[in-house]
């Protein structure tokens, strides 16, 4: 029984990470914001690179994507939330109805893990190099991120046993 409140809670965690994140996206727009329009404009890079015709000028475009980001952020949160709630409502229920009911939590904690592996890790980091930003590297946070939530999603992805067989 304890293996199944661990991955309520681990997700849980995560779930309240991701709802803060979004929580500070939308409140404090401004600043965030102009971590996404440095980072797709390039303009903090390493004034050498060759790769700077990845570069992205149009504002509109710059809102577009952090709005999508957003979205994924708070996608994250509410996935995560149900599916925790899912694994609290079935902790006593058998393994194969339990295990059924972590689906909501892999499916939040892999748009998680996608956001920030994808999204900031390869896309921000490699394709806009953010790592070569002094200012504006987001690539060590979403490091701690995506491992993280990558740790949490294998954890409770293993399959539980019975509860009498787990005693």
């Amino acid at each position: 029984m304890a293996t199944r409140y661990s991955k309520m809670l681990l997700t849980a965690a995560i779930a309240f990470f991701a709802s803060l994140v979004a929580f500070g996206n939308l409140t404090d727009y401004g600043s965030n914001f102009a971590f996404v329009q440095h980072v797709l404009r390039m303009d903090t890079i390493f004034p050498t690179a060759t790769i700077q015709y990845r570069a992205i000028e149009s504002t509109f475009a710059h809102h577009a994507l952090y709005g999508l980001i957003i979205l994924f952020e708070l996608a994250t949160a509410v996935l995560c939330w149900v599916g925790a709630w899912r694994m609290f409502r079935y902790r006593h229920a058998p393994a194969a109805q339990f295990n059924r009911m972590k689906r909501w939590a892999i499916i939040g904690l892999t748009l998680g893990f996608l956001l920030w592996q994808v999204g900031f890790m390869s896309i921000g980091g490699e394709w806009f190099g953010m790592w070569m930003s002094e200012q504006w590297n987001g690539v060590p946070s979403a490091f701690r991120f995506f491992i993280t939530i990558g740790v949490v999603l294998i954890y409770v992805s293993l399959r539980d046993a019975e509860l009498h067989e787990s005693a």
